[in-house]
């Protein structure tokens, strides 16, 4: 119990980690000032590649427990929690109350950084579409539609 209790903590620490790094990707969307954002999406992938070899972790211990409380393996927490005496039930009904919240906060700001992406993205193709006197508008599959007409040369060379 023990060993699974202190990888939980870590997955808790790494869970804290991504929202800190989600919260700083988002301040640097809203900015509209991009230049550290590759580096704020490095540090949120990092946080992700660590989480899940943490999360094998979890899995082995929480099987190992398991085993050892008469559980069929790959039990959720919720479960090793009801089949585990005090104190550890608590402890590890805490620990799941604590990921659940966390989550729901890191749903929420991915949903909201995918949403400034989208939008910014948007932005910045509508401008260059603007800037290229030929385009008429979208296409289903959001390619420009030129037409014919507005098609000719925006530039003249007058030296002869």
């Amino acid at each position: 119990m023990q060993r699974l209790s202190q990888v939980l903590w870590r997955e808790r620490e790494l869970l804290e980690g991504l929202q800190y790094a989600l919260e700083v990707e988002q301040l640097i969307l809203a900015s509209g000032r991009n230049r550290w954002l590759m580096r704020a999406a490095t540090d949120v992938e990092s946080v992700l590649q660590t989480m899940r070899k943490t999360e094998v972790l979890r899995a082995v211990a929480a099987d190992e427990v398991a085993g050892l409380l008469g559980l069929a393996p790959n039990p959720s927490l919720k479960q090793l929690a009801a089949a585990a005496g005090e104190p550890w039930g608590e402890i590890l009904s805490d620990h799941r109350d604590a990921f659940v919240a966390m989550t729901q906060a890191i749903t929420e700001l991915a949903d909201s950084n995918r949403d400034l992406i989208t939008s910014g993205y948007r932005s910045a193709r509508e401008t260059l579409l603007a800037m290229d006197e030929a385009a008429d508008g979208y296409a289903a599959d959001g390619s420009a539609v030129l037409t014919p007409a507005l098609a000719a040369p925006s530039r003249i060379d007058r030296s002869f």
